[in-house]
């Protein structure tokens, strides 16, 4: 079995020499401005529309690249990405856009949430910090207030149900808003004072109203007061990999502050998810949706396993194994590691393929789409790198 040591130079190679080349090759645009993500496996490009969420993840992932190697193709890579997000992916109202053309002109715009909002957040305070350009520091605290506003006031965000008869809480927009803030204190540390009570606002209400350790559970959709509401198919509904996401925002949290209440929960969460998320039947790998009551559930991929869920299990094991010394998590992270090198990297062609069936058989071979793209596996490998060398 590879030390950490080896598997941490591995991981640097697999960043340095295929992930990011990959899309610094094929995705980035040169002419226009910004990134591409949709490629099919050899790179061809699929779908010249652009993500917007893809725009502010990439500006995010090349200058955290940057400030981690400083290889200059990666600030470049940055500053183009920036420009397009400035000039093309803003509304006339301030918010952003999903979807755009490849030379920026709108194509869709959904008002019912503020993701593409939150990874321009990101974006915008990794690349202050990377490029020394302080005008991207005012811009990303700008964006982050704005964000609050949009979530916080009644009736700019359009609900998915109505609201008279079925009010819900989501979890994503707590969890998301944790990796928000705790990004801009990395990136500007004397924000953290200032910033901290509003991110324990945030992890107590995934605390208050979706991690239910009644249950043994994380909840993506709730009642208003957190309401288990097992009569309908969103609210069983149980997402493995996004769980453990929010595991180590949390754990991650918790070490910064020195809060064990924390890094209990975080660790509660990444076991609870990991008994029920990784399929022993099948030979591996998190799954993509569970149903609370162990029922059917209605979505047509909620059996498969994507790139992402393995990438958030292979981070939360390795800090939960740092934080504890517990060989469980460590045992946990050569197994994930061990099937993404089995099934995801794309030894012809490079990067990782993104889609296979429960039973390990590739769905499709496309390398990227509107939600695929260069985040999820550059982060994995950056932090994974972080943690290994902070051991």
């Amino acid at each position: 079995m590879e030390t950490l040591k080896e598997i941490r130079n591995r991981y640097y190679k697999e960043l340095t020499e295929n992930i990011l080349p990959f899309w610094l090759d094929y995705g980035l645009d040169r002419v226009n401005g910004g990134i591409y993500t949709a490629l099919d496996r050899d790179g061809f490009l699929l779908e010249t529309d652009k993500s917007v969420w893809f725009q502010g993840r990439a500006l995010w992932v090349f200058s955290t690249a940057y400030r981690m190697t400083k290889k200059p193709e990666y600030l470049e890579a940055a500053s183009i990405i920036v420009k397009f997000l400035d000039d093309h992916c803003f509304d006339s109202d301030g918010r952003m856009f999903f979807r755009v053309t490849a030379d920026g002109r709108p194509v869709i715009k959904r008002i019912r949430y503020f993701f593409s909002e939150t990874f321009a957040i990101i974006g915008y305070a990794s690349y202050a910090a990377a490029s020394g350009e302080n005008e991207y520091r005012e811009k990303a605290f700008k964006l982050y207030e704005k964000t609050k506003m949009i979530r916080d006031t009644p009736g700019i965000l359009v609900p998915k149900f109505n609201v008279s008869v079925r009010p819900m809480r989501g979890h994503a927009d707590s969890m998301i808003m944790i990796n928000v803030i705790s990004e801009l204190m990395k990136a500007f540390p004397d924000s953290a004072s200032a910033l901290t009570k509003e991110i324990d606002r945030e992890i107590g209400d995934c605390r208050k109203y979706f991690i239910h350790p009644e249950l043994k559970l994380v909840l993506e959709t709730v009642g208003p007061d957190g309401e288990f509401l097992s009569d309908h198919f969103e609210g069983r509904i149980i997402n493995p990999g996004h769980a453990i996401e929010g595991s180590w925002f949390i754990m991650g949290e918790g070490v910064r502050q020195e809060r064990d209440d924390y890094v209990k929960t975080g660790l509660s969460v990444l076991d609870w998810m990991w008994d029920l998320g990784w399929d022993k039947e099948y030979g591996g790998g998190i799954i993509q949706y569970r149903d609370a009551l162990g029922r059917g559930l209605s979505e047509y991929h909620q059996d498969m396993k994507f790139w992402w869920p393995q990438c958030e299990a292979v981070i939360a094991n390795l800090m939960a194994y740092k934080i504890t010394g517990d060989e469980k998590y460590l045992e946990h992270f050569h197994e994930v590691d061990d099937y993404i090198s089995a099934r995801f990297l794309d030894k012809e062609y490079g990067e990782w393929f993104g889609y296979f069936h429960r039973d390990g058989t590739l769905a499709t071979p496309i390398k990227g789409n509107l939600y695929k793209g260069p985040f999820h596996i550059p982060r994995m490998y950056m932090k994974a790198i972080e943690i290994i060398d902070s051991l």
